[in-house]
């Protein structure tokens, strides 16, 4: 069981509202325990995480961890990701747990900036457009299953600070390795049909995404992330207000029970919770949206460098990328083997993928399907064989239909986005 280093009196609780654990006696806040999820996450976060309400929560001490958690990186409705953080919530997928060709929900990462609603009833639930619309609107899940054409695409949703582990000199930030990825199929209707029925004005450049979630500080008028999009890249066909994941509702951690999906750009441009979009004529600059958030240096900059923050751009388009599901890094394998993997490049498709077994020194074409719809990844599969038994490296490399690919090594930045290197994997051969 995970060790609690801190001890509790009987009368210390989680206030509800904002989950920061008190003594009723002394009136004084306690401080966190290094695993006291409550005293961090909040009683939504923590119910979403272990799949259900928790009735007595007034009786909860400080300190507290679900049993159903301890010693375990569990999340309900979640199977093998590794929890990151608990306040917010992030959990990644190992790469041999993302094989299938569609991520099913229960392997599909979580990438939290505040705390979830408590409530996430779909029946009551509204979106609200407005700005500059000709025809503000607020819609139902019911309406928007009613009014418009309801979709089901696969759309590959990627975090920006994927891969951000392998940044040296360390950039600050949830240390994702290589499972911030997925690809699973989301039904709703499409973002442009709605933006189309309310009139978009001919001054707006810029959506603003606003969500039900809390900030982190448990203070309703502060917002833990309000981005957006250009309006251009909002009037595509593949990016979705959705409110089913796989076949079945959203998961609590995945934005249930109504979010955007955002193929190909930074997921988070792709509000969960999601309950108002506004049309603004500025580029949004809402939490997350300014400073150096989802920005990198409109320039080279050596490791460690301090880059101004008029010097920042606003990351758009994910790069080309691929990954080795299988097998598994560190596994044992025969003298023959099938790899296979997935690749995707942002709003582009992927041309090639290729891999090597010899240390970059020679290059074998995969197969390589086309993504079931645009949006979606590319699955790819190659056989390999061995000389010799021994420790062996496969090396994955994805050219997208621009040119670009995959480099060894990527160019520092300080906040550890968009790190698009070689997939490698290291094989026991025998």
């Amino acid at each position: 069981m995970a060790e609690i280093d801190q001890k509790t009196d009987a009368h210390s609780v989680i206030t509800e509202e904002t989950g920061i654990a008190r003594s009723e006696d002394a009136g004084q806040v306690q401080s966190p325990s290094r695993r006291g999820f409550l005293t961090r996450t909040g009683l939504a976060t923590v119910a979403a995480m272990v799949g259900t309400s928790i009735p007595l929560s007034k009786n909860l001490p400080i300190g507290f961890v679900p049993a159903a958690m301890a010693g375990e990186n569990v999340l309900a409705g979640k199977d093998g990701l590794t929890l990151l953080n608990d306040r917010p919530v992030n959990a990644e997928t190992s790469p041999h747990l993302l094989d299938d060709a569609i991520t099913p929900t229960n392997r599909h990462f979580v990438r939290n900036n505040g705390i979830p609603p408590e409530e996430m009833d779909a029946g009551s639930w509204t979106l609200t457009i407005d700005g500059f619309v000709d025809k503000p609107m607020t819609l139902t899940i019911a309406d928007l299953k009613e009014k418009f054409e309801v979709v089901t695409k696969a759309l590959t949703l990627e975090c920006g600070g994927n891969g951000r582990s392998a940044f040296d000199p360390p950039a600050k930030g949830n240390q994702w390795t290589l499972g911030a990825i997925a690809c699973s199929e989301w039904t709703g209707v499409r973002l442009k049909d709605v933006l189309e029925a309310v009139g978009v004005q001919s001054n707006v450049v810029y959506t603003a995404h606003y969500s039900a979630d809390t900030h982190l500080s448990g203070d309703p008028a502060k917002l833990p992330i309000s981005r957006g999009m250009p309006i251009a890249k909002a009037m595509t066909d593949e990016i979705l207000i959705a409110f089913e994941m796989n076949g079945a509702e959203l998961h609590p951690l995945n934005g249930a029970p109504l979010r955007l999906v955002v193929p190909g750009w930074p997921a988070s441009t792709a509000q969960k919770w999601l309950n108002r979009i506004e049309l603004r004529d500025v580029v949004h600059d809402g939490p997350k949206m300014t400073g150096k958030a989802y920005r990198v240096p409109n320039r080279p900059v050596a490791p460690g460098e301090k880059v101004a923050k008029e010097d920042f751009v606003i990351i758009e388009r994910m790069p080309v990328k691929s990954l080795v599901t299988f097998p598994a890094n560190g596994a044992e394998v025969g003298m023959e083997t099938e790899v296979r993997g997935h690749a995707w490049s942002g709003d582009r498709t992927v041309e090639k993928l290729e891999i090597s077994t010899d240390f970059g020194t020679t290059w074998q074409t995969a197969e390589l399907d086309a993504p079931v719809n645009s949006g979606a990844w590319h699955n790819w599969r190659a056989n390999v064989k061995f000389d010799q038994a021994g420790y062996y490296e496969v090396w994955a490399c994805a050219t997208d239909s621009n040119g670009e690919a995959q480099p060894f090594a990527i160019n520092w930045n300080p906040k550890g986005y968009l790190n698009n290197t070689m997939h490698r994997v290291g094989l026991r051969v025998s």
